[in-house]
């Protein structure tokens, strides 16, 4: 079994307010769970109204799989365009 993990560190430059980043964020990981069928929540930087962190999760045979359908995942996420990645962290665990 392989586990792959994410976590991207997201930029809100237009966001003023709680509700309105939590509205954005909600929408990029239910998009993102929809399509991809991964696990992803908001994991970090809960207060700050211009940054989140989300992480993302994916369970496979291989890592090449693994691998693939995180990065594919990190495209959409930044294709969708409310919000701009800053960082990204991926990490393949065999287990």
């Amino acid at each position: 079994m392989v586990v792959g993990v994410v976590r991207l560190t997201l930029q809100l430059p237009e966001n003023n307010s709680l509700k309105g980043k939590r509205k954005v964020i909600k929408q990029i990981i239910e998009r993102t769970r929809n399509r991809f069928g991964l696990a992803v929540a908001e994991t970090g930087l809960n207060d700050n109204l211009r940054q989140a962190e989300i992480g993302l999760a994916s369970i496979g045979n291989d890592r090449r799989s693994c691998n693939s359908i995180l990065d594919k995942a990190i495209g959409y996420i930044d294709s969708i365009g409310t919000a701009l990645i800053t960082n990204h962290e991926l990490e393949i665990i065999n287990l």
